[in-house]
């Protein structure tokens, strides 16, 4: 297995501080399935990261390839719903874990 960074871009800057009722309930199918992919064991964190020039969205997972890392991204409700948001996938090489 290998590891992979998940980088969720949204569809504006200024997200998620002025999402509109429907996004917010896309993000609760959002977090539930980032939650059944922790549970299941594919993904190590996920949550959001607030930078200077806006927040995106980072999901760690464990997968047996690109490919596979790519397909848990397109399984995401955000992305399947076409609002917008939009996932990259780069390769972690190595990882230092907490025991």
């Amino acid at each position: 297995m290998a590891y992979f960074l998940l980088r969720l871009e949204p569809p504006r800057p200024s997200f998620p501080f002025d999402a509109t009722d429907a996004e917010k309930a896309l993000f609760s199918a959002h977090s539930g399935y980032w939650m059944e992919q922790a549970d299941a064991g594919a993904a190590i964190a996920v949550g959001p990261v607030f930078e200077s020039g806006g927040t995106w969205g980072l999901a760690l997972v464990e997968a047996a390839d690109a490919a596979q890392a790519q397909a848990l991204g397109e399984a995401d409700p955000v992305l399947m719903a076409q609002a917008g948001f939009r996932y990259t996938v780069s390769p972690v090489p190595s990882l230092i874990l907490r025991r």
